[in-house]
């Protein structure tokens, strides 16, 4: 299973995802342009001394990134606060890619174009509320993309 930020703009949720990704044997998939430079001490701080046990790839852009991994429609899990679907709904194979927007856009129609069905949302109860932070989110979704696995 593989965490994918996508644009990523903010250096200290980077650095927390990466640190969940440790705890989870995640690989963490950024996709640049980013809002910050990847060696920025805030992403480091943020991921203590965790950031070298990251297991990190970048690339360039969106098509890049599908060029290089040619994932299968079904593996894929766009996170969006409008998604039609929650993360409660899905079924997550082992090779799935929880994919993350920017914090202050998320993503980008040309990216969701056609992978409407593929929309995911984590519920909120509350209607004082727009929206999660992008680090808590992140961690939300993949615990709970995992959970059948803690059990075996």
């Amino acid at each position: 299973m593989k965490l994918v930020l996508v644009n990523p703009e903010i250096p200290g949720n980077t650095g927390t995802i990466g640190r969940t990704c440790v705890a989870l044997d995640l690989e963490l998939i950024l996709i640049k342009p980013y809002g910050f430079s990847i060696d920025d001490k805030a992403v480091r701080r943020a991921g203590l001394d965790y950031w070298k046990h990251v297991r990190l790839t970048e690339y360039e852009s969106w098509d890049g990134f599908i060029a290089a991994h040619a994932p299968r429609r079904d593996a894929l899990f766009f996170l969006e606060e409008f998604g039609d679907q929650t993360v409660y709904d899905a079924e997550y194979p082992d090779d799935a890619y929880l994919i993350f927007g920017r914090e202050t856009k998320g993503l980008q129609a040309e990216i969701l174009d056609g992978f409407e069905d593929r929309i995911f949302n984590l519920p909120m109860r509350s209607p004082h509320i727009r929206s999660l932070n992008l680090a808590n989110a992140a961690t939300a979704v993949a615990y709970q993309a995992l959970r059948g696995q803690f059990s075996k």
